[in-house]
């Protein structure tokens, strides 16, 4: 069942769409005028809205202008006798649903309402899982480090520039790049990932440029590849300080150019693709070392992010703990746990050579093995080393 608002200033319209819909099983709102209707969705929650577009002081489309300013996620539906392609179009412009003409057909008036009702549904659902993936990118800490990197991420995402993200493995270079990505005006177009440590030196350039059909044995058809996928978003080279040779070249020619060709041809292909690059190693060293290429080092560096270790703001465990208590509870399924502060200091004690990750594995472990408040006991049984 749906509240429903109704705003029309023809009385004889207004009972008989409360009847209707009254029928089918929703609750009816009447407005006889713009103004009231206006004044009776600032005060209450509605699943939708049906209004008259011709209307005394106040018409339908300044009631529409109110309603989408005030929210886009309450479908609204413009109905009038006096319609036409132009009106129809301008309402659905503003953020209208639908346009309805009278006299109103039942039929077409249901199935419009339970579609709208549909629409509405998938919206809210969408943002309450857009609300579960940004929460488990969540960069929890409030100190100067982390800060730091919080400050660095705002001020450089609005931008196009490369960023080289640094630090030990599990500080949460990833997280870095996404929120680079989730913060920029590429938010909405693809954020592609590229573990360069996980693919073997022979297929990456495959991986990241694509291949034509026929250019290696096991090529039986054409493929994209990430840097296609990643097309007017966001590409991240994961511990790109394992990139052979070889690819190396030709992620300087895409850095380059904005350009890239698959293997197999001499096509050029057009991309436009921000990258962010991350790794654990010291690619200066790696350039002494005649690993890693320097020009390919200052392409990619235009901005230098170092994500710090968890041992470097160990004043973030008390969130960090709390964080993951009430995330791992609830992906076990668990009723919510306790710790006490002489566990945050144990905690707080060793040494996290694993940083965030190996902490999140700890957490874990603690949750499971753990009655309903965590000890500093239980801390040096099941989280200090053995």
């Amino acid at each position: 069942m749906s509240k429903i608002l109704v705003i029309d200033d023809q009385r004889s319209i207004r009972n008989t769409l409360k009847d209707i819909l009254e029928y089918e099983g929703h609750e009816v709102v009447l407005a006889e005028h713009g103004e009231e209707g206006v004044e009776l969705f600032g005060k209450d929650k509605y699943d939708l809205v049906l209004c008259d577009i011709k209307m005394p002081n106040m018409d339908g489309m300044e009631v529409l202008d109110h309603i989408v300013a005030k929210t886009q996620e309450i479908p609204v539906i413009m109905i009038s006798g006096h319609g036409n392609i132009d009106t129809a179009v301008e309402a659905i412009k503003k953020g209208a649903y639908d346009f309805i003409e009278k006299p109103l057909d039942l039929n077409r008036l249901l199935v419009t309402l339970r579609n709208a009702q549909e629409k509405k549904e998938l919206v809210v659902e969408t943002k309450v899982l857009k609300r579960k993936v940004s929460k488990t990118f969540d960069m929890i800490g409030e100190s100067e480090p982390i800060l730091k990197v919080k400050e660095m991420i705002d001020k450089v995402a609005l931008t196009d520039a490369r960023v080289l993200i640094t630090g030990g493995n599990g500080t949460g270079k990833e997280l870095v790049a996404r929120w680079l990505h989730e913060k920029s005006n590429r938010a909405k177009e693809p954020f592609i990932e590229v573990n360069c440590a996980a693919i073997p030196s022979e297929l990456i350039e495959s991986e990241l440029f694509g291949h034509e059909k026929g250019a290696f044995t096991s090529a039986i058809k054409q493929r994209k590849g990430k840097f296609e996928q990643a097309n007017g978003g966001t590409i991240f080279l994961d511990e790109i300080g394992d990139m052979s040779m070889k690819a190396q070249a030709k992620v300087l020619r895409a850095l380059q150019e904005n350009v890239i060709s698959r293997v197999g041809s001499d096509k050029d292909i057009k991309v436009n693709v921000r990258v962010l690059a991350a790794t654990n190693k010291n690619l200066k060293q790696e350039i002494a070392d005649s690993n890693f290429r320097e020009d390919l080092y200052h392409r990619l560096s235009v901005i230098l992010i170092h994500v710090p270790s968890l041992n470097d703001r160990k004043e973030d465990i008390p969130l960090l703990a709390d964080h993951f208590i009430k995330i791992l509870c609830t992906e076990q399924g668990m009723a919510q746990k306790n710790i006490e502060p002489s566990a945050i200091e144990a905690l707080q004690a060793l040494n996290w050579t694993g940083n965030i990750r190996e902490f999140r594995n700890v957490m874990e472990r603690l949750i499971i093995l753990c009655a309903e408040t965590i000890t500093a006991a239980d801390v040096k049984m099941y989280a200090a080393p053995q």
